[in-house]
């Protein structure tokens, strides 16, 4: 996987001097716990496994937890078996992996249970770290998220910068739009009622209500036509959600998700295999 690879790059794990330091014991086998030092939601253990695999290819991770399940402090949520050199080499990246992925997929499953019981879902947004959005939206899925579109080229996103180029131009929303490729995806973001009377003139059918209470989430549901979804987003967090959910909005991008999730605990505790 490129983002392992790159991450090993980085980290320049093939050229380890401390581990060089053993000498020929680097290359005897060595076993390794990852513990859970908090309580959090699993995810990222097949991309560890990638990371010894890369530096030793008879490495292998065993899990004790499935990814996306809640584990306990203290349990051991894997076993890595490999050579010395390889567990010592590439114990950072893969931890830095692990808590990364856990932590974004426990911030996400608290979203969702917050929600839990209405038809709203929650997904990320492009706020993710470079080199790592695919990763970073997988974990949203590990913590019952879904995901929303990946990159530019996926789907038309019309926001603020564009309404303002489009009011200079002295143009209209519906001859914007009239351009876009036939069967992409388009939301278009609304922040007053004039931008919402013209969205729907225009026959858009997802809107993003961006930094709107929910209040005017909920008015705005009301105006919208049966199968026009209404995404809510700037902002919010776990502890706020609900109230955007029971307004009526479907979707809830939470950009917090992958931008300021704090990261899982999670050590490794490395031993010479008996």
């Amino acid at each position: 996987m490129e983002e392992v690879r790159s991450a090993l790059a980085e980290d320049r794990a093939s050229e380890d001097m401390t581990t060089r330091l053993l000498g020929a014991a680097a290359e005897g086998s060595a076993v390794g716990h990852f513990i859970a030092e908090d309580r959090f939601v699993v995810a990222g253990l097949p991309i560890a496994d990638l990371v010894f695999r890369e530096l030793d290819s008879e490495a292998c991770l065993e899990p004790h937890t499935r990814e996306g399940n809640w584990t306990e402090v203290r349990t051991t949520i894997a076993t890595v078996r490999g050579t010395t050199r390889a567990l010592l080499a590439g114990e950072r990246v893969a931890l830095n992996f692990l808590q990364r992925l856990s932590g974004i997929a426990t911030l996400t499953r608290q979203a969702v249970d917050a929600v839990a019981g209405t038809a709203a879902r929650i997904t990320h947004t492009r706020k993710t770290t470079p080199g790592l959005r695919r990763l970073e939206q997988y974990a949203v899925r590990v913590g019952g998220g879904v995901n929303n579109r990946a990159s530019l080229a996926d789907a038309v996103l019309w926001k603020d910068n564009h309404w303002a180029m489009l009011v200079a131009a002295r143009a209209t929303l519906a001859d914007a739009l009239a351009t876009a490729p036939p069967g992409v995806l388009v939301m278009v973001e609304v922040e007053s009622e004039a931008q919402l009377d013209e969205a729907l003139a225009a026959g858009v059918r997802h809107l993003l209500a961006d930094n709107q209470p929910p209040a005017r989430v909920a008015g705005w549901v009301r105006r919208a036509s049966p199968g026009v979804t209404i995404q809510a987003s700037g902002g919010i967090t776990p502890e706020t959600a609900r109230a955007y959910a029971e307004a009526g909005a479907t979707l809830i991008s939470i950009g917090a998700l992958t931008h300021s999730a704090p990261a899982a605990a999670v050590r490794l505790e490395i031993a010479v295999k008996s």
